[in-house]
């Protein structure tokens, strides 16, 4: 475990939100006193709207484009009610826990800035299921990312009223009854607390924090992967010269070569080559993983703005006494953010394939066996070795690109056309993990491929021993991917490998 992740007034990071949805750290909501009487002032100020019978949007008027409606003040109390229940119609596969945490905690870091109008003792209860580890089951589909994450974060409002069902300890079972089990009292949510949490974009941001980290560690793993297919298909190493990449100084790609001279070994010119120039897969690789690496700064700037923000609506102004109705609800950084990782990760998953097809091929492969094969003369006519593994990842290459279509362009007017221009941000981001996942199973397949590549050269009379870097790598996978010497059913290593990217289980410790 980390050190506790604390929500109150200070910012969170993407890290922080992850290490939280892994259940990798805990967390405690501040003590600071003023930061608690700011919160609480928030509340007592709406209450004191309510006794001057003002007009504040979702508080005494009806939602979206029925705020032309009064609400009567005697109903006033039954409103939030309404909002969670009316927006119960979710469907779609539900988040899984990991990013129902990343939810959780991004809606309770919005609510702690302080401009939303709701009490501690909603705060309070809102971390008390991230400690305990209640999990609002969320249905992933219903949102067009403004007013929000209004459908999926429904399912977070009504939970915390004691409705709708929760995952706790493992079992999925009624909200009230793990209340009854711990001893609480359901929340009665007071007026604006329903539209507070729901009216905000914490499943996209919550997602994309997720997303983010997946995609920062693929760019090491990617790298690695490369340094190794370097070896394999006995490529030019000069390829990624220091000289080479300060005469077209991008920062990001620099690295990328930087990482793979680093995992190369590579301290001064090569020895000459029979072969001036390396196909684009290995030539280029670091100016297709440099977009990416050049990204992930602003990538993370958008994602936690967004994080560490107040993101609903109206924004209670306590300190001024001030309602301020606006549109912070609208998600379009995330969108954008989300949208632009799909493209760069699908290029991780075509650069990748396209490495992985020369690994398989003897025209292009510099004499390793036809599909990486390591059977005997006597038997090479009946063993076929990484033929269907490439054929599934340019399947799953296939399908990462398909997926890059922007969501945020396919904005729908809703709502009685006073939802007229959306942003997507919630579809943008579930986009952003399945290509994600599908590029991550384009990894898995070509660095057991490249391990297979780099024994079969070491088993050459000549061969020379690995950089240290990529020796601790190959050994380690050695010890749980053996080489394929006979065809085999590779579904199993391809799962167990995804799962050790899944959990990034190596260091890639590049400087």
């Amino acid at each position: 475990m980390t050190e506790p992740v604390t929500f109150g007034p200070g910012p969170l990071s993407i890290e922080q939100v992850v290490a939280l949805a892994r259940s990798r750290a805990p967390s405690q909501l501040a003590s600071d006193p003023q930061w608690r009487e700011r919160i609480d002032a928030g509340a007592r100020f709406l209450d004191s709207l309510l006794d001057k019978e003002g007009v504040i949007y979702g508080v005494t008027t009806g939602y979206g484009d029925s705020c032309v409606v009064a609400v009567p003040l005697e109903h006033v109390e039954a409103l939030p009610r309404h909002l969670f229940t009316f927006h119960g119609c979710g469907l779609g596969q539900v988040l899984d826990p990991a990013a129902t945490r990343a939810v959780l905690a991004a809606r309770l870091q919005s609510l702690c800035y302080g401009m939303s109008g709701v009490r501690l003792a909603l705060l309070e209860r809102l971390h008390a299921f991230i400690e305990h580890d209640i999990l609002p089951v969320i249905p992933q589909e219903g949102s067009v990312g403004a007013s929000g994450d209004l459908t999926p974060l429904s399912y977070v409002a009504a939970t915390l009223a004691g409705e709708r069902e929760v995952i706790y300890q493992g079992v999925r079972c009624s909200a009230a009854e793990v209340h009854r089990e711990l001893g609480w009292a359901p929340l009665v949510l007071r007026p604006k607390e329903a539209l507070a949490l729901m009216n905000g974009t914490a499943v996209m941001t919550g997602l994309a924090c997720l997303a983010f980290s997946r995609a920062e560690y693929l760019l090491r793993l990617a790298t690695r992967i490369t340094a190794l297919n370097v070896v394999a298909l006995q490529g030019n190493p000069e390829h990624f010269d220091e000289r080479l990449f300060a005469a077209k100084p991008h920062p990001g790609q620099a690295q990328v070569a930087a990482w793979l001279r680093q995992d190369l070994a590579i301290t001064a010119p090569a020895a000459p080559l029979h072969r001036l120039q390396d196909r684009y897969s290995l030539r280029c690789a670091p100016h297709v993983l440099g977009v990416l690496a050049d990204s992930l700064g602003w990538l993370r700037g958008f994602i936690e703005t967004e994080l560490n923000s107040a993101n609903d609506n109206p924004i209670i102004d306590a300190d001024n006494e001030r309602v301020l109705h606006g549109g912070h609800f609208y998600g379009g950084h995330i969108a954008f953010a989300m949208d632009s990782l799909k493209t760069l990760v699908a290029n991780v998953a075509d650069l990748l394939d396209r490495q992985l097809a020369l690994l398989v091929d003897v025209r292009y492969n510099h004499g390793l066996p036809s599909n990486l094969s390591g059977a005997p003369a006597a038997r090479t006519m009946l063993n076929h070795g990484f033929k269907a593994v490439q054929i599934g990842a340019s399947a799953w290459t296939a399908e990462a690109l398909k997926h890059t279509m922007p969501a945020s362009v396919f904005s729908r007017s809703t709502e009685c056309h006073n939802q007229d221009k959306v942003s997507m941000g919630t579809i943008a981001a579930r986009d952003a993990l399945r290509v994600l996942e599908l590029t991550e199973q384009v990894a898995a397949a070509t660095l057991l491929a490249a391990n297979q590549g780099v024994w079969l050269r070491g088993q050459a009379a000549d061969a020379r021993p690995l950089p240290p870097a990529l020796a601790a790598m190959h050994e380690h996978l050695l010890q749980h991917y053996a080489p394929v010497l006979e065809d085999r059913a590779l579904e199993g290593e391809l799962r167990h490998c995804l799962a050790a990217i899944a959990e990034q289980r190596w260091e890639l410790q590049h400087a």
